[in-house]
């Protein structure tokens, strides 16, 4: 791909984190292809990104949507050289047994089972052309544990498992790998922290140290478990 414009695929680029790696993956000439709920925010992106980016409404509780974007993609862009599994929800703080099963079912739906439907209707492509990366969002709580967000560690403990068999299966030339990004003030860390989640760096901040770093992988990183510079 060497002279070439890279490709990016990035899930929940609607807000948090998926929003302001967008935005430096852009400027730093990146072609993005992103999915998210709000259509109002992806229409945002449409208007002050170049026309060269694809964004579209995608849910990634649903295969069925996931199937519809990633086919987009392909058609429109071609395998992507980067797949960011970023989109995730969290639980409202409560111990395990207080979290209903809609609640639950609704986080596995997003948090695995999403990446897991783009993995599948994004990656042949990419084995096909021989080469990629792809990588799937863990967490701090993907590699330890805190009380009242027990299905969100178990949803980020579940992408270190996937990832860690994934890089086993994919062909030489691909790589995957689980990235702990670290811990950002965005709208899900105020769910948990409140207040105290102003201490720690915002969205955008966060971007561009991480977006480099992320733009650098290679095949060298199949099978790591990776962290965003300076955590």
């Amino acid at each position: 791909m060497s002279g070439e414009t890279k490709r990016v695929m990035i899930t929940g680029v609607t807000r948090g984190l998926g929003k302001a790696m967008t935005k430096e993956f852009s400027r730093l000439g990146w072609t993005v292809a992103g999915c998210g709920r709000d259509q109002s925010i992806l229409s945002e992106l449409r208007k002050h990104l170049p026309d060269s980016h694809l964004f579209e409404v995608a849910d990634l509780a649903s295969d069925s949507s996931i199937q519809a974007f990633a086919d987009l993609v392909l058609e429109k862009m071609g395998p992507p050289d980067l797949v960011l599994n970023n989109g995730a929800t969290i639980n409202d703080n409560a111990p395990l047994w207080e979290v209903s099963e809609k609640e639950f079912g609704q986080l596995v739906d997003i948090n695995i089972k999403g990446v897991a439907s783009v993995i599948r209707h994004i990656v042949p492509a990419m084995i096909a052309r021989g080469t990629g990366v792809i990588i799937n969002f863990s967490s701090y709580w993907g590699r330890s544990t805190a009380p009242e967000v027990a299905p969100y560690c178990a949803s980020k403990w579940a992408m270190e498992g996937l990832s860690g068999a994934m890089a086993q299966e994919l062909p030489a030339g691909l790589a995957t790998a689980a990235f702990n990004p670290g811990i950002i003030n965005t709208d899900m860390l105020q769910k948990c922290f409140g207040p105290g989640a102003a201490a720690y760096p915002n969205a955008v901040q966060w971007a561009r140290q991480a977006v480099p770093f992320l733009a650098a992988l290679d095949e060298k990183c199949n099978g790591q478990g990776l962290t965003a510079p300076g955590c």
